[in-house]
């Protein structure tokens, strides 16, 4: 029997990725106001949110030798393979000269870099009480001396979301279904649409990154705290919201949950072919048009890479050691499961024959 999964968790899996794959897709847009607030009012808690799930998903992470190779084998293997494949594609369709392969993470690969540190920080932050304000100090330090190789700098940013999922419980989480809370939410979101609108005025998009240094953005040190501080808060309060909002039913939008890695992994060809393609060109002379065609493009490309069929083909690429895997513990079950069928039928008749054995006189 496979794993029960949970369909509100699925749910979110797969909005996220959507709203990934949509935030991605604006980027050819033309940056008028309207695509700027919602690109800042996107980025500003559904990244934090997608992290939390991540981290919910990690918590039975340990150091074992079992759960190291499920690491290497769906993350490091991954990030090697397609940060091979997106730089072939980007110099020899695109045209581009790209630098510091795999020390910097090619766009959209940092997550697969930062899922590998954070999974091997859980368990040293699982059991840690008072690990989440650790994380937040953790966070708030980042930008005054992080990196970028491995975009260390996004990883130590992000880490408070991915600490916090760590931390979570479904019992905890159940409290987000209460109809009151789910009217919070949406006070919440309409707030922090609010507070985007004036995004530039009090930061800029490049702080929703969580990846650059205090010192290239040009503000005091006391200013940057502060306003890390500020998109931690928000960033927390919007993940929640949209928590609150997800269904918990299931079906065929929740099974595609299954592959949202599969999703953020191939979509990056398509936005970077557009690109490569003059999409962006187009849209400038039609930019209400290209809104429209870009956003509803973005959603059916999840859809499509998320669909069973295909995406249980893509997932050979994305985990080529996954197949081979099962098929040899399919192999040691069938012979483990042979050997005690042979141990019964041979008790079976070594008690038939006893049986049959005729009465001494």
């Amino acid at each position: 029997m496979g794993v029960q999964r949970d369909p509100w968790f699925d749910n979110a899996k797969m909005a996220l990725v959507v709203l990934v794959v949509l935030g991605h897709s604006w980027t050819l847009l033309p940056q008028d106001p309207l695509v700027a607030h919602l690109y800042d009012f996107l980025y500003a808690w559904h990244v934090p949110a997608f992290v939390f799930v991540t981290g919910y998903l990690s918590r039975s992470f340990t150091w074992s030798r079992a759960r190291m190779w499920q690491l290497t084998r769906t993350v490091v293997v991954p990030y090697v393979v397609f940060e091979c494949a997106l730089a072939l594609f980007r110099v020899h369709v695109g045209g581009e000269r790209l630098e510091d392969l795999f020390r910097d993470p090619h766009w959209p690969m940092w997550y697969l870099a930062a899922l590998f540190f954070w999974r091997l920080l859980t368990p040293v932050f699982a059991p840690l009480r008072g690990g989440l304000p650790v994380a937040v100090g953790v966070s708030l330090a980042a930008g005054l001396y992080a990196g970028d190789t491995l975009d260390l700098a996004r990883v130590l940013g992000l880490l408070p979301f991915f600490v916090m999922g760590l931390k979570a419980t479904p019992e905890r989480l159940e409290r987000l279904r209460d109809g009151r809370v789910r009217v919070t939410a949406v006070g919440v979101l309409a707030a922090i649409w609010v507070l985007t609108t004036w995004t530039d005025r009090w930061a800029s998009t490049e702080w929703l990154y969580y990846r650059s240094r205090y010192s290239e953005l040009d503000v005091s040190d006391t200013r940057a705290l502060l306003t890390r501080a500020a998109l931690l808060v928000v960033g927390t309060l919007g993940a929640w919201a949209f928590f609150a909002l997800v269904p918990r039913v299931g079906g065929w939008f929740a099974r595609m949950g299954a592959f949202t890695l599969v999703v953020y992994l191939f979509h990056g060809f398509a936005v970077k072919g557009a690109e490569y393609a003059g999409y962006p060109r187009w849209a400038e002379s039609a930019p209400a048009t290209a809104f429209v065609v870009t956003s509803v493009a973005a959603v059916a490309l999840s859809l499509l890479l998320a669909w069973r069929p295909l995406a249980r083909w893509l997932t050979h690429v994305v985990d080529p050691f996954g197949p081979a895997q099962r098929q040899v513990e399919s192999a040691v079950d069938l012979t483990v499961a042979t050997a005690e069928a042979d141990a019964i039928a041979t008790a079976v008749d070594e008690a038939t024959s006893e049986e049959r054995q005729p009465v001494g006189r």
